[in-house]
């Protein structure tokens, strides 16, 4: 039997499906950026670089948040702008 210094624990979760739910619905460059970063994960887990492949799965839910914060941030101001302009054409009539 054939043993490797490979411990048994297992690679943080790489947060893939949000990163690809950000790209398709939200926002596409911070989805692709979040998408890059969850696909090194597991690369870098079974490389032996923890901490890497930590920070890459930390850095791939923070893009994939960002992402669906903007796009509620910008449909937030697009209802805001549509209240304002839509309102004073009302008030223009």
């Amino acid at each position: 039997m054939e043993t490797t210094n490979q411990s048994m624990e297992n690679p943080p979760d790489n947060n893939l499906v949000w990163a690809i739910l950000c790209t398709v619905m939200c926002c596409m460059p911070l989805g692709i950026v979040a998408i890059i970063k969850a696909t090194k994960v597991n690369t870098l887990w079974y490389q032996g670089d923890k901490e890497g492949a930590i920070k890459a799965a930390a850095d791939a839910k923070k893009y994939s948040i960002w992402g669906a914060i903007s796009i509620g941030v910008f449909v937030a101001l697009y209802v805001i702008a549509m209240l304002v302009f839509g309102f004073s054409a009302f008030l223009l009539d």
